[in-house]
């Protein structure tokens, strides 16, 4: 390939930004960080409180301690034994599942429904542009024709 053939490095990278998983992917990026925002702020301010009203805190700060009891000292940092932060890992897990949940139900599931949509519209239509089959008998027949045909021009008698 000479280098006047080889397409250059500004249309490669057209070509890849066109396609439409790389579209898809940079939609679903902006659109779940722009849920982010929206989700941290029901899990932090409805889920829980909601938590924190049935328990002795909020989500977020619940916690085990391995190896003894924690202590801790003045600014929080523990001084001893192994903290496990299992509420704050809850709390995320319940933001990720939201964001996920609100995602798939409404950009994937509508999105999914219009391309079946689409395609089954595409296929009905390419079914009625295409021309329909003959029958078996008149294929038959057609052929019983085109052999009689060839027939004729030998006079018939088979030589």
């Amino acid at each position: 390939m000479t280098e006047a053939s080889r397409p250059s490095a500004l249309t490669g990278f057209k070509a890849f930004v066109m396609r439409g998983n790389v579209i898809d992917l940079a939609v679903a990026v902006v659109v779940g960080a722009a849920f982010t925002n929206i989700v941290n702020s029901v899990v932090n301010g409805v889920i829980n409180p909601l938590v924190g009203a049935f328990g002795t805190k909020e989500l977020a700060g619940y916690s085990s301690c391995l190896k003894g009891p924690c202590a801790m000292n003045d600014k929080g940092e523990v001084v001893s034994g192994i903290r496990i932060l299992w509420g704050s890992v809850v709390s995320t897990a319940l933001t990720f599942l939201i964001t996920a949940a609100v995602v798939y139900f409404l950009m994937v599931l509508p999105m999914s429904r219009f391309l079946a949509r689409q395609e089954t519209r595409r296929t009905t239509a390419k079914a009625e542009e295409e021309p329909q089959e003959l029958p078996a008998v008149e294929e038959i027949a057609l052929l019983r024709d085109i052999r009689d045909a060839l027939v004729a021009p030998r006079g018939g008698d088979g030589h």
